[in-house]
């Protein structure tokens, strides 16, 4: 009996894509104020999401969950974040708290990506923490390859222990993105990108 396994299956043979170059160059951020509706229905919104678990995850921690905020949930949530903004900082002024509240109100789905932590004997915090954040990004590129329009955003709600409270975040979970998907009101031009050729070098010993 042979000591060695048996041969792996052969590797198919490499068959570029260019659609899918394109649809991955064609990724633009839509400004959540230029989201509408409609949105993803539930069907859809899940066949977004199943796209971006495909994330890379070492040690299989699926390290993230999702939350949606959609309907009268947004303005509700919008009203509970001016609150904590004021107790956070009374002076803040009421512009401020306006946005607070209305910057919810524009895309019809808004998806709060929860990066789930705490200890790991094996698995260092960065890696899960940077596996959620991918996640963020592939459910931008999936609402896009949908036909929608998308915006990852963060702001200090991401970063309050009394906004996570809110969301009914556990102590060792946080906000790693919220991401607002709807149709978009205007065609967003592309923006200047950097050259990778001036981000490259190559390391030799």
């Amino acid at each position: 009996m042979s000591e060695f396994p048996p041969p792996a299956a052969p590797v198919p043979p490499r068959r570029p894509d260019p659609a899918l170059a394109e649809g991955l160059d064609a990724r633009r951020s839509v400004p959540a104020v230029q989201l509408q509706e409609p949105g993803p229905d539930q069907d859809t919104l899940l066949r977004l999401l199943a796209s971006a678990v495909r994330v890379p995850d070492h040690g299989k921690r699926v390290p993230f969950r999702f939350i949606t905020l959609e309907g009268d949930s947004r303005r509700v949530f919008g009203e509970k974040l001016a609150q904590r903004h004021r107790e956070v900082d009374p002076d803040t002024p009421e512009a401020l708290l306006a946005k607070d509240r209305e910057r919810w109100l524009h895309a019809p789905v808004i998806v709060v990506v929860v990066a789930r932590l705490g200890p790991d004997p094996k698995i260092p915090e960065q890696e899960r923490l940077l596996t959620a954040g991918c996640t963020c990004l592939v459910l931008l590129q999936a609402a896009q390859a949908a036909g929608f329009g998308a915006c990852w955003l963060t702001g200090w709600a991401a970063y309050d222990r009394g906004v996570a409270d809110i969301l009914g975040l556990s102590g060792d979970e946080r906000v790693t993105g919220f991401i607002h998907i709807g149709t978009p009101r205007m065609v967003v031009p592309d923006r200047e990108r950097p050259d990778p050729a001036a981000l490259l070098t190559r390391w030799q010993p």
